[in-house]
């Protein structure tokens, strides 16, 4: 039995499915797949697509600032271009499910004890009892909402509301700057909305490179982003026309609209967990070992309810591998270099270690860095601004980090996980032939650039 259809859940039940078990998987009815397709990460990427085509911002560089494809974008044209991606999806899940013989049951799922979940559909009174021998809680996250704010989905909203405004607001507060802020931030200060970016750190995306930040901080500004570093929201008042943001530093920002990002929360308050032995912490999170298995042996829990990293992709990964535990069927584990992908615009992307986190640990590194602006497909798609970043082992060449900001980071991060994954060195990038034109050239700029950076120091250092 598997709670919840999003990506953990799915390739769950689909694991076990093929491993010849009787599965079955709990959704509530709207809600196929998971927040991932119907309120998260394919709502707002597809939109963010949508922001990018209509706006033409990619464009600009070679047909001029004025250049559009349409003047008045309304939340119509970005909604339509959503709700057909969100619809092929959830049939695209349908079918794998249905393709191997997984059981959809309809309601919202609770424990009545470590082996039985009562089932309430939303038109029948009546609880269905369904036992299983392994379970696995899938059941994902929902934005979290701070107790002091006064929520209402259309003036102070979180980030599932914001897919549902009623138009493109001309000013907009983001009070967070972690990824889901900035990524909406970008997007809405694409399209021309004044956006002013709260944040009590000192700045975003601390688990980021620096470098790649300020390179992203810098076009946000471009397209009029205001930030707020090291401020803290005191209060928000409601107005007939908008909302009045209150620092507790005494400043005061209005704005047609206030969306939070305060984070997640895991969705187990309805599952009563107690019941089956478990609890989660204050932030709704599941505790799991190595093999994502609870403290009761046969449930397992995966995907965000679990914690960091709380991405789709890790948690297909988390999905597959608890199934084949609980399956008997040995699994290996889950690979030390899951990619970072952030959808701002422009996008961002890295695997493996970051420059502080290598001097932090004392290890020498060398930088190699390509910028598309060097490169005739950087000229081809007018992306002057984009670069790849790695760190290179000053002692034998491996690859020890990759970082990528611009056009097709999310993609062309997947070389060098690929080359770190099979320990290999930048010797293998510097003599590899890239296809012409490419952005995945860069990869060979940076390589020698690293290469011809150690051999100075070699040669400056057996001339001593």
């Amino acid at each position: 039995m598997v709670l919840g259809s999003g990506p953990g859940g799915q390739k769950a039940a689909i694991a076990a499915a093929k491993l010849g078990k009787r599965v079955a998987v709990i959704e509530k009815r709207h809600m196929l797949g998971g927040v991932c397709i119907n309120t998260g990460t394919i709502p707002s990427k597809t939109l963010r697509e949508a922001v990018l085509y209509l706006t033409g911002l990619n464009q600009r560089e070679l047909y001029g600032a004025s250049y559009r494809v349409k003047d008045e974008i309304t939340v119509t044209d970005l909604g339509m271009r959503t709700q057909h991606v969100i619809g092929r999806e959830i049939q695209v899940i349908r079918s794998q499910l249905a393709r191997n013989h997984v059981t959809v049951l309809q309601g919202t799922g609770r424990f009545l004890d470590a082996h039985t979940i009562g089932i309430t559909a939303e038109e029948e009174r009546e609880e269905k009892k369904i036992t299983a021998e392994k379970i696995v809680i899938a059941t994902g996250t929902s934005p979290a909402r701070p107790s002091s704010v006064e929520f209402d989905d259309r003036t102070v909203i979180d980030s599932d509301a914001i897919l549902h405004l009623d138009r493109v607001p001309e000013t907009l507060v983001v009070v967070g700057a972690g990824v889901i802020g900035i990524e909406y931030a970008s997007m809405f200060a694409a399209l021309g909305t004044k956006v002013t970016v709260v944040e009590r750190r000192e700045r975003m995306l601390e688990f980021c490179d620096l470098e790649i930040v300020e390179a992203l901080k810098y076009h946000l500004r471009d397209l009029a982003v205001t930030f707020r570093f090291g401020e803290s929201v005191a209060a928000v008042e409601r107005r007939p026309r908008g909302a009045l943001t209150l620092l507790e530093s005494g400043k005061k920002i209005p704005a047609d609209c206030v969306m939070y990002s305060a984070g997640r929360q895991g969705k187990t308050s309805e599952l009563f967990l107690e019941a089956a032995g478990l609890a989660a912490d204050d932030r709704g999170r599941i505790a799991v070992d190595e093999n994502y298995a609870t403290e009761v042996p046969h449930i397992y829990a995966v995907g965000d309810v679990i914690g960091f990293p709380a991405l789709a992709a890790t948690s297909m990964e988390q999905g597959r591998l608890a199934a084949q535990h609980a399956c008997g069927e040995p699994a290996g584990d889950l690979h030390e270099l899951p990619p970072i992908g952030i959808y701002t615009i422009p996008e961002i992307s890295f695997v493996g270690k970051s420059e502080d986190e290598l001097t932090r640990e004392k290890v020498p590194f060398e930088v190699g860095i390509s910028r598309y602006r060097e490169l005739a497909r950087g000229q081809i798609i007018g992306d002057s601004y984009g670069m790849l970043k790695l760190l290179v082992s000053s002692e034998d060449r491996r690859l020890l980090g990759v970082h990528v900001f611009g056009t097709g980071a999310t993609e062309l991060v997947h070389i060098g996980q690929t080359v770190m994954g099979c320990g290999g060195t930048i010797d293998y990038l510097v003599n590899a032939v890239f296809n012409y034109p490419t952005l995945a050239e860069s990869y060979k700029v940076a390589a020698l650039d690293a290469m011809n950076k150690m051999r100075t120091v070699a040669r400056l250092t057996a001339e001593m």
